[in-house]
């Protein structure tokens, strides 16, 4: 089903470099080398939405702002606003040494003598989501709810809805939350695919508990892969922006100067200033439709690790064992996962990926795109250089193991 059919059917009502050896690492890397975002836009009713005359739109400002300063942005605030909510998450973790004895008196005191006295003790933390469907369902980040036995959802009109946790999928970080609720306001999802380099781009959320903030910016990049800001483990391209994204903003939207969810925010990298990064809608979109059907996403794998043959990676290469040739180019398979559909298919360390059905291959996130944008059970054609031989498999994909 495509972004367009989910988000009719929701909002009905429906209600590496080195690559793929197949276990996600969780979202604990991506909050090592980023912090985590959040926002609350405004919105309107479909009607409101699909007037494009100027006036009307004009007309959703308050009255007392109507004194010549209203902007695209203000209205796409007061537009979207409603839609966007702070999710609340309590987590119970276990502590082996009481928080008292972590003050600098009684380490003194005791030294390294600090008794342990295993205890439970309950951490809260907060995100951003918005409305998808005007039943209650809420898309938001998978490392907001992650380890929760407890979510809360605070609306813009003030009331607090408990949450339901409907799906989680750690490898790209969203998950779908459900309150029980009729007749919410629902973001519009734009289209991601159509995004330029430059446009507007407006995020509004909680950062740092601070709720209802907006920053502005615009698009800086899009196709920026999991291994160049530095979270390998999850299977995403992901959009850069400058807009101002701190802790808090996490799962809220980004939004285009039309107001429509084009991202959903998710990390910044740390110690650097404009570099913030979202989620493309399309493809939270599809991830969204399965968490909704099925509670979590199967994602197809192959099995293997690999590394683009590049000058930089040769040295490297050949320091592992691996003989590359002067005029070799493509993906070295570096190790093949035992009982994976890799090694069923016969890929062997040593191999290079030279074609993906009739498309050559440079790198090895063309690879890992490729295998993302398939289905498990369908077959992945591959050209392979062996020694001195071409070799043509078809590798079956698998359910990529996720324990």
């Amino acid at each position: 089903m495509s972004k367009k059919s989910l988000f009719s059917k929701l909002t009905a009502g429906t209600s590496l470099l080195v690559v793929g050896l197949g276990i996600g690492m969780g979202v604990s890397s991506l909050t090592n080398i980023s912090e985590m975002s959040a926002f609350t836009p405004s919105f309107t009713s479909t009607e409101e939405n699909s007037d494009s005359d100027a006036s009307s739109s004009i007309a959703r400002i308050p009255e007392m702002n109507r004194n010549g300063n209203v902007n695209f942005v203000a209205e796409v605030v007061q537009d979207v606003g409603p839609a966007v909510v702070r999710i609340n998450a309590s987590r119970t973790v276990s502590t082996r040494v009481p928080p008292v004895f972590n003050d600098p008196f009684f380490r003194r005191f005791f030294g390294d003598q600090i008794p342990e006295m295993p205890q439970e003790e309950t951490r809260e933390g907060t995100g951003s989501g918005f409305i998808i469907s005007a039943d209650g369902k809420i898309l938001t980040n998978a490392h907001v709810v992650e380890g929760a036995s407890e979510v809360s959802v605070n609306l813009k009109d003030g009331r607090v809805l408990q949450g339901k946790v409907l799906g989680s999928d750690a490898l790209t970080d969203l998950a779908v939350i459900q309150v029980e609720a009729d007749n919410l306001p629902v973001a519009r999802l734009g289209n991601s695919d159509d995004l330029i380099i430059g446009e507007w781009a407006i995020a509004i959320g909680n950062p740092l508990g601070l709720d209802n903030t907006v920053t502005t910016g615009i698009i800086s990049a899009t196709g920026r892969s999991s291994a160049q800001i530095g979270v390998g483990d999850k299977r995403l391209d992901f959009i850069q922006t400058d807009a101002a994204i701190n802790p808090g903003n996490s799962g809220g939207p980004l939004l285009n100067a039309q107001g429509e969810v084009i991202a959903i925010n998710t990390a910044i990298i740390r110690n650097a200033q404009g570099l913030g990064f979202a989620i493309p809608v399309n493809r939270a979109a599809e991830i969204a439709e399965q968490l909704i059907a099925d509670g979590r996403v199967d994602h197809p794998y192959i099995g293997i690790s690999m590394v683009s043959i590049t000058p930089q990676n040769r040295q490297r290469i050949e320091s592992q064992g691996f003989t590359v040739a002067p005029d070799d180019e493509g993906v070295l398979v570096v190790q093949v996962a035992p009982n994976s559909p890799g090694a069923r298919a016969g890929l062997q360390p040593g191999d290079i990926i030279t074609n993906i059905g009739q498309d050559s291959v440079r790198d090895a996130e063309t690879v890992q795109k490729a295998v993302a944008s398939s289905r498990v059970g369908n077959d992945l054609a591959l050209r392979l250089r062996r020694n001195t031989e071409e070799v043509n498999l078809n590798v079956t994909l698998g359910v990529l193991p996720t324990r």
